[in-house]
């Protein structure tokens, strides 16, 4: 595995030419802000009537419509959603490509699922911060960095990996470190982590752990305590210093139930339906499963939404973060803003 650090990239690269970066959502706003931080040439393309459109004026940077900046932009970062990229690369971004641009993506499933196809002569690369668009702000803002992949896809002027670089020491990855990878580990590797790990897997344990407690006759703030608010107080051991770390800090007896009882819910069938989750994903089944679901006009996706939404630990979470209002002090996301 090869890392790259900021002595291993060049701004210069990218001095004189325009970036422009489609999308400002959570990893568009963050690109964009860090980018012109980072003293480059920095333009936001948005749908005409975006919401994000005025909080990206509001920070001072120049805005227009996707197609136009598209036009405009010497190196073009697509933070689009999904679902909806290749219908906009087709009407907007495509017919303004020429040779000797580059296209860059956030994360690889487009281009790695068939779903756009650049032209010849683009240069084709990935930056995918390993965190949150809000975290990779943040962490710009402190003088630190959220580490960044890198994937070349295709090379035509033979110095995409520079740019690629460069970029990415733009919006503060070689601080932490650049690690080289591909289109497809990328996208297959994201997509299980979030799906059986970070984000399904976690939430779904939580949400299991404070029903149990409830279902059993105690307390639903007791549950919430335990099972969801105490995560935060395991996983900042965890991200500082490993799982060894973590079992340090935690008492003789906490440790044991660990190691334990811990196998006993992730056991042997957990992992067999992780892996039936990631042949889905290498197989394409999944990403044809949701693209399917958004031109169906995302039914079951909002529904689970709401469904998550109403469960009785969302209510008892917000009576308890009410009793906090530290937690409220430098929030990373802040919805009329980013």
């Amino acid at each position: 595995m090869k890392v790259y650090y900021d002595k291993d990239a060049d701004l210069a690269r990218l001095e004189g030419r325009t970036i422009a970066i489609l999308g400002y959502g959570s990893q568009g706003h963050a690109h964009a802000l860090n980018l012109r931080d980072s003293g480059l040439n920095v333009v936001v393309g948005l749908r005409k009537g975006s919401p994000s459109w005025s909080k990206a004026e509001a920070e001072g940077l120049q805005v227009m419509s996707v197609a136009d900046a598209s036009a405009a932009g010497d190196v073009i970062m697509m933070t689009l959603p999904d679902e909806t990229m290749a219908d906009t690369f087709e009407a907007d971004i495509a017919p303004q490509l020429k040779e000797g641009q580059y296209l860059a993506l956030a994360h690889g499933f487009n281009l790695h699922y068939g779903c756009i196809t650049p032209p010849a002569g683009v240069n084709t690369f990935l930056v995918a911060p390993k965190g949150p668009g809000h975290m990779v702000r943040n962490a710009y803002t402190k003088g630190g960095g959220v580490p960044c992949l890198l994937a070349v896809d295709r090379d035509p002027s033979g110095d995409t990996t520079e740019i690629g670089l460069a970029y990415a020491k733009g919006i503060g990855g070689g601080r932490s470190g650049i690690i080289e990878t591909t289109m497809k580990e990328e996208t297959e590797t994201d997509l299980f982590g979030e799906q059986a790990v970070l984000c399904g897997g976690l939430t779904a344990l939580m949400q299991a752990g404070f029903d149990t407690l409830v279902e059993a006759g105690y307390a639903p703030e007791m549950a919430y305590f335990e099972c969801i608010h105490e995560m935060k107080l395991i996983i900042d051991f965890i991200y500082q210093d490993g799982i060894s770390n973590m079992r340090y800090t935690i008492s003789n007896t906490a440790q044991y139930g660990d190691l334990t009882r811990g196998p006993r819910v992730v056991n042997d069938e957990t992992r067999k339906e992780m892996k039936r989750i990631l042949k889905e994903i290498q197989s394409g089944e999944f990403a044809r499963e949701w693209l399917l679901e958004t031109k169906a006009g995302k039914p079951m996706f909002k529904a689970l939404t709401r469904q998550g939404e109403e469960h009785p630990l969302e209510e008892t979470g917000r009576k308890l973060r009410s009793l906090m209002p530290w937690l409220n002090e430098d929030k990373l996301v802040d919805k009329t803003k980013n």
